[in-house]
């Protein structure tokens, strides 16, 4: 028999640092975040920023009882009391954490009520406009903000950031010099967690797969092939329909023949 394993906590993790690089996968289904959990993926996250996420989330819960997960919450959190009524409600849904790219006083509004947070360094999806889309950090400058940032999110009480598309050498050191556990999406290996999304290490999409991931799987091509069998099928219904073939006496309900003459003398006399 297989004994489930011990479910991680911030303690857990805090104790974990500098002791190894744990694995890290954003899920979006329950078939991913079981299969994630049978793999031992040590974290998961997902969305929590939809109506439609957030009533997903309990299902994630529940396919893989025994992971920590993090919910990603909604973008542009208008106040620091909807940050935290956000915040609770993904913990109480099964959240193990949340995760918010909000500015340090939303943060800290959020982790003074006890709630776990992860920030966001480096390059932010939600804030291209600023940078566009490109490695953040590659500079003495930017590299001297991004301290300066990892600073204030650790300040405000975060126990984990986000650290997206830093050069490698840059983010290792600063791993090394703040508390907060550093998950690197695209940089590089130095860090406490190695975050990839399921979709690109499933091969999810036909778009070019982001330079710092990499696809083990290529779903996209299966997605293809059942569509085109989804097609034939259909056209094959179609056919047996028209030629005549389709229903069979297997797919019928057979009614006794003396039944449907009574009932149809009953109705002639009446």
């Amino acid at each position: 028999m297989i004994r489930p394993r011990k479910k991680f906590t911030i303690y857990d993790l805090r104790k974990l640092k500098g002791k190894r690089c744990l694995t890290h996968i954003h899920v979006k289904s329950p078939e991913e975040a079981a299969a994630a959990e049978m793999a031992g993926v040590d974290l998961m996250s997902c969305s929590f920023d939809s109506p439609e996420a957030q009533a997903r989330l309990p299902k994630l819960v529940e396919a893989a009882p025994n992971s920590f997960l993090s919910g990603a919450t909604p973008h542009g959190l208008a106040s620091q009391e909807e940050a935290i009524r956000v915040g609770f409600r993904a913990l109480e849904m099964g959240a193990s954490s949340v995760y918010c790219s909000a500015s340090p006083s939303i943060i800290e509004a959020m982790a003074r009520e006890g709630i776990p947070v992860v920030g966001h360094l480096g390059l932010i999806p939600r804030h291209v406009t600023w940078t566009n889309y490109r490695a953040i950090g590659k500079t003495a400058v930017e590299a001297r903000g991004l301290y300066e940032k990892m600073k204030e999110l650790e300040n405000a009480g975060a126990y984990a950031a986000e650290i997206e598309c830093v050069p490698h050498q840059l983010a290792s050191w600063l791993c090394r010099e703040t508390s907060m556990l550093l998950m690197s999406l695209g940089s590089g290996s130095g860090c406490d967690t190695q975050f990839l999304f399921s979709d690109d290490i499933l091969g999810d999409y036909d778009e070019r797969l982001p330079r710092h991931a990499k696809a083990y799987r290529d779903f996209s091509a299966e997605y293809r092939r059942l569509q085109d069998e989804r097609v034939e099928a259909f056209r094959e219904y179609i056919a047996d329909v028209n030629g005549g073939s389709f229903p069979q006496s297997e797919n019928l309900i057979e009614m006794d023949e003396a039944e449907l003459k009574a009932m149809q003398d009953a109705i002639s006399k009446s």
